[in-house]
């Protein structure tokens, strides 16, 4: 039993099974005679190339080393990948800038008999026109090629990331087909952007990675102990530059993939902080991981480190092969490569000048298709050391790569789960890190209670106990209407949220760090706690300032049907953040939907007024459910009087003649009606006044549950504008 292990590890005898035994030999690690090299140990002296990069002289962090027991023979051999792609090609369609001779009857009709799958409107675009070659493990194949080349659409092609369908050719891992599924679990996508939670730490970032994409069954200790051990090997302890690509880098390979795409990782860095990004890359690499990546232009420390080359122009290949090779390819191009030049720069000026001339880069893709066949004739058969893609990936899991929980003694299908932990595991997971988030940004909290408390206060001390008469009658109807349509609108505030989160969301479920269902549920969960503390809040500030009936059980309703639509307004804002792109168009359309439910929420126009071709929308209203509900809350008591004898005069043109006149009015009208009418007779009750706004379908009960239906339903739609919305592939 081979075992290096720190003094806090051999304390608590809390060992893992990650990273075999590695000899190292004028500091370059070299796989020894009796085991295999991982990602951990290969990335093990990181820190000596930082310091030989940056001269700063720091010396390398002391590793952690985990305990491992010894492999057989046969698991101890190297394990091949070969990922082969041939003759993949990918259009799509553009619109067309249309001018008005174009639109004359003889140019359109030139244009149908000239155009190939043209129509008026549309042209087609071929990014990816028959690419082929392949990519190894232990190598790094770098894409290049000047802007608009097809350098990110062929990665994203090799990774999955194109709709099938719209692309054409075949990619094979080790001459076997490989399934969706299954790529998505042993590889990882590092995007171009760093995609990051910025109030949380790097050390926090990678825990909650390993938390998703490490198994349930691995202790806390040693997933803390893997983001330790690979701070480290990132080099991020001192890291200022490069620590967010570092940070992006380490998000992914926490769980060790076979393979690792990455968009232009070195995009935006400076020299010594690229050559650091690729080489941790050679790292990974080295470990027995197969890396591909797009690179702008590599220097020459950073292309003594890439093992193939694909030179792109407008989606063609006119190199491949070897960065050694490059030399004799131009040479024999007619264009040789000066020894004082970069190889790199000569080649990607030459693509650009060629591009400017008549013929473009026909030439040059016709020259490398006849040196990739000389090539070809000269080259033997890929040796997969007889093992097929099932026993490669088994043999891999079981020499540490997959830390997720993998399985060597299943099917192909089967041997890597699809998610790293069950349901509730991610759920906890994921309200732990929107809690910490939400903890760090306490103001956001705080403006949104602020705001809450100072509309509170307004409505309370504009309708400051409000009496029984007629006009405090409609001064109620106004209050409540009002109320309710600020519950709704201070819910605007959730668009944001997700929509700050929906790339770094993309990036984690593309490869299935967690299901979309844990996601919407545990932020259905985690906003909860505030909308109780915002609606007890709201209640308590306008219940009793405007004397409101029915006592603490009425005040307990209240405060339930305003916390109901506190739900509903935050899961129909939720809703929308997963549909519409930007922040400023979401909230274009939060603001006019929600005066559209004010509209047809009955305050304005009772029910039996609205036309029958507008009925539909009132019925779909937030806002007529919780109104509805207070109303009934406010004037369910049968024994209260709101219009008594001569107040019935109050809302009319005689409300400012004198009370004897009025009392003669009742009077006449008693001798009319044939009945009783005095200045103490009750003429309205709260069951009246319902009945006048035409609330008489629902209870408020039904109205409480009506409000929560509809908060359930729009995070249920939420889930599926996640699910159909965020697959992160190109059409």
């Amino acid at each position: 039993m081979s075992r290096v292990v720190d003094d806090n590890s051999s304390a608590s005898g809390d060992t893992t099974p990650f990273y075999p035994m590695l000899e190292f030999h004028d500091n370059l690690p070299t796989r020894s005679a009796s085991s295999t090299s991982t990602l951990g140990q290969l990335l093990k002296h990181v820190g000596d190339a930082r310091k030989e990069a940056a001269g700063d002289g720091s010396e390398t962090p002391v590793h952690q080393v985990l305990e491992i027991g010894r492999e057989t023979p046969e698991a101890l051999r190297t394990v091949p990948f070969i990922l082969s792609f041939n003759n993949l090609t990918y259009s799509v369609k553009i619109r067309r800038k249309m001018r008005l001779p174009e639109l004359l009857p003889w140019r359109r009709h030139r244009l149908d008999a000239t155009s190939d799958g043209d129509s008026l409107f549309t042209t087609t675009k071929t990014l990816l026109d028959d690419i082929s070659g392949e990519a190894r493990d232990g190598e790094i194949l770098a894409v290049l090629g000047a802007s608009g080349s097809g350098k990110s659409t062929l990665v994203d092609a090799l990774a999955n990331r194109i709709a099938k369908g719209s692309l054409k050719g075949n990619i094979s891992l080790n001459g076997e087909v490989l399934e969706s599924r299954m790529l998505k679990v042993i590889s990882a996508y590092v995007m171009q952007d760093d995609l990051l939670f910025p109030m949380l730490t790097v050390e926090e970032t990678l825990m909650f990675a390993a938390e998703f994409r490490l198994p349930r069954n691995l202790s806390k200790s040693k997933k803390r102990t893997r983001v330790q051990a690979l701070i480290d090997q990132l080099g991020l302890r001192n890291a200022a530059k490069t620590e967010r690509r570092r940070v992006s880098i380490g998000i992914d390979i926490i769980h060790d993939p076979i393979l690792l795409f990455l968009d232009e990782p070195t995009s935006g860095l400076d020299s010594t902080s690229a050559f650091m990004v690729v080489k941790v890359l050679q790292r990974i690499a080295q470990s027995g991981s197969l890396v591909i990546m797009t690179v702008h232009q590599p220097s020459y420390r950073i292309l003594s480190l890439l093992d193939r080359l694909i030179f792109l122009s407008r989606g063609q290949t006119v190199y491949s092969g070897s960065p050694t090779n490059l030399p004799g390819f131009f040479a024999e191009f007619g264009h040789p490569i000066p020894e004082s030049e970069n190889r790199t720069e000569f080649a990607l000026d030459l693509i650009r000048e060629l591009e400017g001339s008549p013929g473009g880069t026909k030439s040059l893709a016709e020259f490398n298709k006849k040196w990739q066949n000389m090539k070809q004739t000269r080259s033997s058969e890929p040796d997969w050391h007889g093992l097929s893609l099932k026993e490669a990936i088994s043999a891999s899991i079981s020499k540490g790569k997959l830390v997720s929980g993998a399985s060597n003694n299943a099917s192909s299908s089967s041997m890597v789960p699809t998610f790293a932990n069950p349901f509730w595991k991610e759920m906890v997971v994921l309200s732990n890190r929107s809690v910490t988030n939400s903890r760090r940004m306490p103001e956001l909290f705080g403006i949104r209670l602020g705001a809450v408390l100072v509309t509170g206060f307004i409505l309370a001390t504009m309708f400051w106990q409000l009496d029984n008469s007629p006009r405090g009658v409609q001064e109620r109807l106004g209050f409540f209407a009002f109320a309710m349509s600020t519950t709704f609108y201070t819910c605007a505030d959730a668009l944001p949220v997700f929509l700050q989160e929906r790339y770094i969301f993309m990036r984690e479920t593309a490869y299935n760090a967690y299901r979309r269902s844990s996601y919407v549920l545990s932020h259905a969960l985690v906003s909860l706690p505030s909308l109780v503390f915002l609606s007890f809040s709201f209640a308590a500030t306008t219940f009793w300032a405007v004397g409101l009936d029915g006592g603490f059980g009425g005040f307990m309703f209240y405060f339930i049907i305003i916390l109901a639509s506190f739900w509903a307004g935050n899961s129909f804002v939720t809703f929308l953040s997963g549909v519409v792109p930007h922040v400023m168009l979401g909230y274009t359309i939060v603001v006019a939907i929600l005066a559209y439910f004010l509209l047809f929420s009955g305050f304005f126009i009772n029910r039996d007024r609205i036309p029958p071709y507008w009925i539909w929308f009132h019925y779909m209203s937030l806002v007529k459910y919780p109104y509805e509900a207070v109303l009934q809350n406010e004037f369910q008591d049968p024994s209260k009087c709101f219009v008594k004898g001569v107040q019935i005069f109050d809302n009319s043109p005689l409300g400012g003649v004198p009370t004897s006149l009025k009392l003669k009015l009742l009077d006449s009208m008693s001798s009319t009606l044939g009945m009783k009418i005095t200045s103490s007779t009750c003429l309205t009750t709260g069951s009246d006044i319902l009945e006048q706004q035409g609330i008489t379908d629902l209870s408020k009960w039904n109205c409480l549950w009506v409000t929560v239906a509809w908060g359930f339903l729009f995070r249920i739609l939420f889930y599926f504008s996640l699910l159909l919305g965020s697959k992160n592939k190109r059409r």
